[in-house]
């Protein structure tokens, strides 16, 4: 049974959301993360970074799987050969879902051992992009990382300090990036065939007050939608303006990340954590670390899977 929150528009808007928010998954997960919608087998993959877990939820069948890794897991994108791919404490995986079996593929930051990866995404070529981040958020410990087809990681930012959301233009020329103490979503030229970023500059400042920016998506009308740390909301913003378009409230203050889904594209799956709350906080919020999903009148862009 599916519990529902009124979800009303804020900010103005077009009138894009509707009326509820469902908790799909009451996970009570420490720190959810990282939902990633599979076209081909119809299934979100989520992450609990702290419990060390994968998630994959599919909602024609009102089911949940889990499988523990081990360590700390910040992203898990579908691979295009079979299974899974993994950003975790030590580096990248990948994840036979038969067998449950990782296999180290990259550890780019071996000699950092307080640093794990957070958040990660691939392309529309399928390159698998994630980021680093010092297990306490030491500012300037991490980095942003791509691993290419042919496995070899190139390190494309440094001096990153919270590593988090991802997210492309509908025409792949554009990519966006939050590192998370900054505020901002940040915005770099982006060239689809060798996979570079140039030209950097700040397209969305998060007010404060609001919370800080975690991870994102992006829509078919190329705008973006942010997860609201601290902030109990997803917002979408207009990249070319700045402007804040609207906002879906969520009975969680530690929004995470936010991802399109379904067979139509246009129900935005929401990641929550517990992480950092007090009992008094949870008696108000006793839903934190769920999974939340509503559904949208714009549709998202479709994930793409590791091609490597």
């Amino acid at each position: 049974m599916y519990r529902y929150f009124q979800a009303e528009q804020t900010r103005g808007g077009d009138g894009g959301l509707n009326e509820k928010l469902e908790l799909i998954v009451d996970a009570k997960a420490d720190l959810a993360e990282g939902p990633c919608w599979d076209r081909e087998r119809k299934v979100l993959y989520w992450v609990d970074i702290v419990g060390k877990k994968v998630h994959m939820y599919d909602p024609t069948q009102l089911q949940s799987r889990t499988i523990e890794v081990g360590q700390y897991v910040g992203a898990v994108v579908p691979r295009k050969s079979g299974g899974l791919m993994l950003a975790m404490h030590h580096g990248f995986y990948s994840l036979d879902l038969e067998t449950e079996a990782l296999v180290p593929i990259a550890d780019p930051e071996r000699e950092k051992e307080n640093n794990r990866f957070n958040d990660g995404k691939c392309d529309a070529s399928g390159r698998f992009w994630a980021g680093t981040m010092e297990l306490d958020g030491k500012k300037g410990e991490g980095s942003l990382y791509c691993l290419d087809r042919n496995l070899d990681v190139r390190t494309v930012l440094q001096n990153v300090s919270i590593s988090n959301g991802l997210g492309w233009s509908p025409d792949h020329k554009t990519m966006y990036y939050i590192d998370t103490p900054t505020r901002q979503v940040a915005a770099f030229d982006y060239d689809l065939d060798t996979g570079t970023i140039s030209n950097k500059r700040t397209v969305v400042s998060i007010p404060e007050g609001d919370g800080d920016p975690d991870g994102m998506t992006v829509d078919e009308e190329g705008m973006i939608w942010v997860a609201h740390w601290g902030g109990s909301r997803v917002s979408r913003w207009n990249p070319s303006t700045g402007e804040c378009l609207e906002e879906i409230p969520v009975p969680a203050s530690q929004v995470t990340s936010c991802a399109f889904g379904g067979d139509h594209l246009d129900e935005l799956y929401i990641t929550t954590a517990r992480l950092g709350l007090g009992q008094n906080d949870l008696l108000n919020e006793p839903h934190a670390g769920g999974l939340f999903r509503i559904k949208v009148n714009v549709r998202g862009l479709p994930s793409h899977p590791f091609a490597g």
